[in-house]
């Protein structure tokens, strides 16, 4: 063969392996905590998006904090994981990890009806499980969508709301469903939980999550909130701005009260970075019990909806993405818009806070890519 033949083949035979190791070398690239960063910071930059932006990893025994924009938006400096903020619904991580430690010390089964547990609630809510509330399967109306949550929010956010009146807003409604035939997520749910836990322990529900949750899982800083004020320092949650107003401060605008067993708690990033640890690394509850909450109902989606599919299970869901699975909760409270998630031994954990109510359209679409991403970043893939 002729040598200007031989070394056009020689030619082409490099830049087919060329092409192939590039092409192995994209396939096989790992996703970086820059890549997380560089998300969170796509966040920030997008129009109606957060002034600030944070996410934990903790992986081989470290915590790791990414951070983009502001923690307010009068100074430069960035969300800190230990600056505290609302982290409303995975407040129901932890109203159901009470639940079921109270489960497996034999005071209380998850087949237990709210008739049984409970006076002075609507006769039509009496079947009702505990399960079956911890589900988001007992068809029990939302009090954030009633009409006096509207009022409550309207003319007097900063008021004190004691259970019993949530309760109130709802009392006359009819149930949504017959309870276990379907999945829709309801903020009433949980109230009622935590007034199940009191009836049952005869101890305020306060004092349940500091015997259970706060003082085994060593949270100093994660508190449950009844008071408007923040505890400092924090990191300022907004309303986010719009084509006609700036982000508006919405960090003191309604008070905690009300959601109480359903989202009044505040926290940290690093401190619920260890919480969900500990939940999932049964520091609350039993193996058993972990097998019952992990019963899960396909579709079930939290609210807002986490990365991947999500599935619901007690007090938990289940977000199956790109990189692995890992289990958790999210929330939507004025300000901010949480997520707090581990694998399934709790070795391995992530947060994120966005200080924005939850968003919607294209802007969800990203946080939830965003989210994605870290869980890849987190199992090093």
């Amino acid at each position: 063969m002729p040598s200007s033949k031989i070394r056009r083949l020689t030619a082409l035979l490099v830049l087919a392996c060329l092409a192939l190791a590039a092409t192995a070398s994209a396939a096989g690239a790992r996703t970086t905590n820059a890549d997380v960063r560089k998300g969170l910071e796509g966040l920030v930059t997008s129009p109606g998006g957060p002034p600030g932006a944070i996410a934990t990893l903790y992986k081989n025994g470290e915590l790791t904090t990414i951070s983009a924009g502001r923690a307010d938006i009068e100074s430069a400096a960035k969300p800190r994981a230990t600056e505290h903020m609302r982290i409303a619904s995975v407040a129901k991580a932890f109203s159901g990890a009470v639940a079921l430690h109270l489960v497996g010390e034999g005071r209380l089964k998850l087949s237990d009806t709210v008739g049984e547990l409970v006076q002075g609630l609507p006769a039509s809510w009496s079947p009702v499980t505990v399960a079956e509330l911890l589900h988001h399967t007992s068809g029990l109306p939302d009090y954030t969508k009633s009409k006096g949550f509207e009022q409550q929010v309207g003319t007097n956010p900063h008021g004190f709301v004691k259970p019993m009146q949530v309760i109130g807003w709802v009392r006359s409604d009819p149930l949504n469903f017959a309870a276990g035939k379907k999945y829709e997520y309801s903020n009433t749910d949980n109230i009622v939980v935590g007034l199940i836990v009191e009836a049952v322990t005869s101890r305020s529900y306060a004092d349940e999550l500091q015997r259970i949750v706060f003082g085994p899982a060593k949270l100093p800083q994660t508190e449950l909130a009844t008071k408007v004020a923040m505890p400092k320092p924090f990191i300022h949650g907004y309303f986010a701005a719009t084509e006609t107003k700036g982000a508006q401060d919405a960090s003191e605008f309604l008070s905690p009260s009300g959601a109480w067993a359903s989202g009044a708690i505040v926290s940290t990033p690093e401190e619920l970075n260890a919480f969900i640890r500990a939940d999932l690394g049964l520091k609350f509850f039993g193996a058993t019990q972990q097998r019952e909450q992990m019963d899960w109902w396909v579709g079930g989606e939290s609210s807002p909806p986490g990365p991947g599919r999500n599935s619901a299970g007690l007090a938990l869901f289940r977000y199956q993405s790109k990189c692995g699975t890992v289990y958790g909760h999210t929330g939507n409270f004025p300000g901010y818009v949480q997520l707090a998630a581990a694998t399934a031994n709790g070795k391995r954990a992530l947060t994120t806070t966005l200080n924005i109510p939850a968003p919607t359209g294209k802007l969800l679409a990203q946080l939830r890519h965003v989210q994605a991403e870290a869980v890849c970043a987190l199992m090093g893939k």
